[in-house]
């Protein structure tokens, strides 16, 4: 049986190195499957698309690298948004070396003699920016300016865009991201643990060659707990935040007797595995810190789209391969409308706030105390109101959650209580987080001085712990307990509404992002040097007919792939 475990790492491990051939995990097939359509093919696409600046050359990947690319065909154009690019190049520079940083900007972009100036920011703008820089070069300096950029190029300039062979090669890209994503869109690997309602194994797209989670949530199961409502919420909040410190949701697809959310990988395990399962238990203050500086990022994106997650907890932080963490697990995640507030009593015995055992109204207080809760645990190597593997009752736990403060002991420093204590105020009026600036107020603890936090969101500080790329940070294969069979449960033609909100394929933001992480983007994203437009870019030309097969082609060629078949003389074998 321990044979059994070593074959399903090794095959995973060889997996996540990208199979041992030079196509990184892709598919043979893999230009094939990622085949641009006729441009003629697209034209609902560009009826129904919503024709927003910000969204269509902001916020989505593609179409920010197109648009860019676009611009880059006009000089004034061009000096525009490599001037955007400075200026988010400024807003990441460590605090030592900002001012000279945003002098080379000003002389670069503002000086009417350089081959670079942007005639568009206006004199007393220019001005006033040269001014404050001598005062203090703070992160928001050119914030106005910014604006101005890209409120000029979402005229005329996006207009132009419009009508160009880029944006048409948006729509291409667009629909190949809407094409049907079923079980063959995925190779599957051992199963890495177990979620509510089934298991969650490793995937890779074959497309692509990118590594993914798969949590499985099993049909019948969700149907005898009556989890649908629970199910979908948490499949249409991941779907809303694109988060570098929340996992992402990149497609959902449904099987005969599952449906599928396929999640980040994280393949750095959980923090309650490091915490009591590497060497002594809690960390070392410096790496409790980080990770606190992370998650309140990743809180503060959730409360930014008005999410109160409300099960912070160590196994619901998870590692990335390079020692990042995101928030996973947003099964009891909320939406609080504007102007009100919920009540509930969820989340897990020991970090659930005051106000929630107490069965109280609230917002997003409930996190700001279980980020306290959870920082206690790094550094004192246990819960605050729990030991772990000492069995206490629930109603003793939310005796001492409600009336007993916390003890600290040597392994705090004087700033480490000080945000704990703040943190873990009963009162959630004078908690820190809760009075009226949020994130802001618990990022400006001295705890926090030695962190960038423009540098950290933008994935630029080194984590103080590497996860080993050769580790698997799980339990073994057989260790994980299987699920029992759900017997006395039929799934009936009217739950199809339900899996047809679920399972709604690629996800927009992760999909793009996909595409340009694995190379795809830049491999099939390919223009004449000329100018001219390529054949299926082309209006004038109507796309070719496929090839006619022959009857014995048709009956003996490989049609559907069953999902279990090697597509690659190099892929390793699946489980």
């Amino acid at each position: 049986m321990e044979l059994e475990n070593i074959v399903a790492n090794t095959v995973l491990l060889k997996a996540r190195e990208g199979g041992g051939g030079n196509r990184k995990g892709k598919s043979k097939k893999w230009k094939q499957m990622l085949q641009f359509p006729h441009i003629s093919m697209c034209e609902e696409l560009r009826q129904n698309t919503e024709k927003d600046y910000s969204t269509l050359c902001e916020r989505q990947p593609i179409g920010r690298l197109l648009f860019r690319q676009f611009c880059d065909t006009r000089p004034e154009l061009r000096c525009c948004v490599k001037f955007l690019d400075a200026v988010a190049e400024y807003e990441v520079t460590p605090d030592e070396k900002r001012r000279e940083c945003g002098q080379e900007l000003v002389n670069k972009y503002f000086n009417p003699k350089s081959e670079d100036h942007v005639p568009e920011v206006e004199e007393a703008m220019l001005v006033q920016c040269a001014d404050r820089l001598q005062q203090e070069a703070c992160k928001e300096l050119f914030k106005d300016c910014t604006k101005l950029i890209h409120d000029y190029l979402s005229m005329a300039p996006f207009a132009d865009y419009l009508d160009s062979m880029y944006y048409n090669r948006f729509l291409q890209w667009k629909w190949l991201e809407r094409q049907p994503v079923t079980k063959n869109t995925f190779r599957q690997y051992r199963v890495l643990g177990k979620g509510g309602f089934g298991e969650v194994c490793a995937c890779q797209v074959r497309a692509t060659g990118k590594m993914y989670a798969c949590k499985k949530l099993e049909k019948k199961r969700i149907k005898k707990r009556k989890g649908e409502s629970m199910a979908l919420n948490e499949k249409q909040i991941l779907e809303k935040v694109n988060s570098r410190f929340v996992v992402s949701l990149a497609y959902a697809y449904e099987t005969k007797d599952a449906l599928c959310l396929v999640l980040t990988l994280m393949n750095g395990g959980d923090l309650k595995f490091h915490i009591y399962h590497m060497g002594e238990s809690g960390f070392d203050e410096k790496r409790a810190v980080f990770y606190s500086a992370e998650i309140c990022c990743g809180l503060e994106d959730l409360h930014r789209e008005r999410i109160v997650y409300r099960d912070l907890k160590p196994e619901n932080i998870l590692l990335d391969d390079h020692g990042h963490i995101r928030i996973s697990d947003l099964g009891l995640a909320v939406h609080v409308p504007e102007g009100q507030t919920i009540k509930g009593r969820v989340g897990t015995v020991g970090y659930m706030a005051p106000e929630v055992v107490k069965n109280e109204r609230y917002t997003f207080s409930p996190d700001w105390w279980a980020l306290g809760c959870l920082l206690y645990e790094m550094i004192e190597g246990q819960s605050p109101f729990q030991q772990r593997k000492k069995k206490i009752k629930r109603e003793e736990v939310e005796k001492l959650v409600r009336e007993v403060e916390e003890e600290y002991s040597s392994k705090f420093s004087e700033d480490a209580r000080s945000l704990c204590k703040m943190l873990l105020a009963k009162d959630p009026k004078v908690r820190l987080g809760c009075q009226g600036n949020g994130a802001s107020e618990v990022k400006a603890h001295p705890i926090f001085r030695s962190i960038n936090f423009k540098r950290l969101e933008a994935g630029m500080l080194e984590p103080p712990f590497i996860p080993d790329p050769q580790a698997i940070y799980c339990k073994d294969v057989l260790d994980i307990e299987q699920f029992s069979t759900v017997k006395g449960v039929d799934l009936e033609p009217k739950d199809e509404s339900f899996y047809s909100k679920v399972s709604t394929g690629s996800v927009s933001i992760p999909w793009q992002n996909e595409m340009i992480e694995t190379g795809c983007f830049a491999e099939l994203n390919v223009f004449y040097q000329d100018g001219t437009v390529p054949p299926d870019l082309d209006w004038r030309g109507q796309p070719s007919p496929p090839p006619k097969q022959g009857l014995l082609q048709r009956l003996f060629g490989r049609q559907d792939c069953c999902g279990n078949c090697s597509d690659s003389d190099d892929e390793p074998t699946r489980l």
